[in-house]
C-alpha cells in the first residue's frame, strides 16, 4: 500500500484540486452559492483521473524503455516513480493501479451526471481521453507534440470550466477566461519538466516541445510562457470577462524572474535546474489558489 501510494505522486495532485477551487470560488462568486458536496466530488473526480493519468505515464514509459534509459531525471520532479524500475511494483501492477484510478474518476463522473445533469458528460469525456491518450502509444499525444496542450486543456481548461458548470448549470466566458492563466502555468510545469527526461525522451521517440526545439530554443519557450499566463490573466480582466481584482494574482509571477534566469542559463544542466522546477510549480500553486482565494473574499466581505 506505501508502494501504491507513491506511485500516485500525490504531491502533484493539488495543481488539479486548486484549479477545481478555482472553478468554485468563481462559481460562488457569481451566484453566492457554494455546493459543498458536489464541489468534493469534483475534487475526487479530478483527482484520480490525474492520478491514474500519472500512473499510466509510469507504465508506458516502462514499456517504451524510457525510464529505464533516463539517468538525468530530477527527484521528484521528473522520471516518474521508478518503483517498476526498482523491482518495487511489477508492471502488471502498475497497470491495474492506473485503470483502477480512472475507473474511480469515471465513476465519480457519472455520479456527477446524475447529479449536475448530461452537460457533465463532455468534461469527463475529455479528461479521460486526456489522461489516457497522453501516454498510450496508439495515440501517444505527448509523443506528437501535443502533450502540453492536453495537459493545459485536461488540468487547467477542463476542472475550471467544469466545476463551475457543476455548480452553477452553465458555463461563462468568465469561467473560461480564469481557466487560461491555470492552463498556461500547468502546461509550464509539464514543458520545464521535460528538460531533464529529452535525452531520454529523443532516443524512444518521445518528440515534445522541448526536444523538438532543442534545449536552447526551448529556455526562450520556457520565458515566453511565463509571460503569457500574465498575459491571459490581464485581458481577461481588462475585457471585463473576470473581476478586475483578479489581476492581483500576477504578483508571485515574480518567481517568474529567478526561474528563468536558472532555465536560459542551465538549459543544459539537469541537475541544476531543480529550483527553476520547484519555483515553476509554487507559482502555478499560489497564483491559483490565490485566484480561488481572493473571488469567495470579495463575495464573502
Amino acid at each position: 500500500m506505501r508502494a501504491f501510494a507513491q506511485e500516485l505522486r500525490a504531491e502533484f495532485l493539488p495543481a488539479s484540486a486548486l484549479a477545481v477551487f478555482a472553478g468554485a470560488a468563481l462559481a460562488f462568486h457569481d451566484t453566492g452559492r457554494w455546493r459543498g458536496w458536489l464541489f468534493l466530488m469534483c475534487v475526487l473526480g479530478v483527482c484520480a483521473l490525474h492520478a491514474g493519468a500519472n500512473v499510466l505515464n509510469d507504465y508506458f514509459d516502462h514499456r517504451s524503455g524510457n525510464d529505464a534509459i533516463n539517468t538525468e531525471f530530477i527527484r521528484p520532479f521528473t522520471g516518474g516513480s521508478r518503483l517498476i524500475q526498482q523491482g518495487v511494483l511489477r508492471p502488471n501492477e502498475v497497470l491495474g493501479l492506473g485503470a483502477a484510478l480512472l475507473g474511480v474518476g469515471v465513476g465519480v463522473g457519472v455520479y456527477l451526471v446524475v447529479l449536475a445533469g448530461a452537460g457533465v458528460l463532455p468534461f469527463l469525456a475529455l479528461g479521460l481521453l486526456a489522461g489516457v491518450g497522453y501516454s498510450i502509444p496508439r495515440v501517444g499525444l505527448a509523443a506528437r507534440g501535443a502533450g502540453e496542450l492536453t495537459v493545459a486543456l485536461a488540468f487547467g481548461v477542463l476542472p475550471v470550466t467544469g466545476t463551475y458548470y457543476v455548480q452553477t448549470g452553465t458555463v461563462t466566458a468568465g469561467a473560461f477566461a480564469l481557466s487560461l492563466p491555470v492552463a498556461v502555468l500547468i502546461a509550464a510545469v509539464l514543458f520545464i519538466n521535460q528538460f531533464p527526461d529529452s535525452r531520454a525522451d529523443r532516443a524512444v521517440g518521445k518528440r515534445h516541445w522541448v526536444v523538438r526545439l532543442g534545449l536552447k530554443r526551448a529556455a526562450r519557450g520556457y520565458v515566453a510562457l511565463m509571460g503569457l499566463w500574465v498575459i491571459v490573466l490581464l485581458l481577461g480582466a481588462g475585457a471585463g470577462m473576470i473581476p478586475s481584482f483578479l489581476v492581483w494574482a500576477a504578483l508571485p509571477g515574480l518567481l517568474a524572474i529567478p526561474a528563468s534566469r536558472r532555465v536560459l542559463r542551465h538549459f543544459d544542466t539537469p541537475a541544476a535546474l531543480a529550483p527553476a522546477h520547484a519555483l515553476t510549480i509554487l507559482m502555478h500553486l499560489t497564483v491559483t489558489a490565490a485566484l480561488g482565494t481572493m473571488l469567495v473574499l470579495a463575495r464573502v466581505l
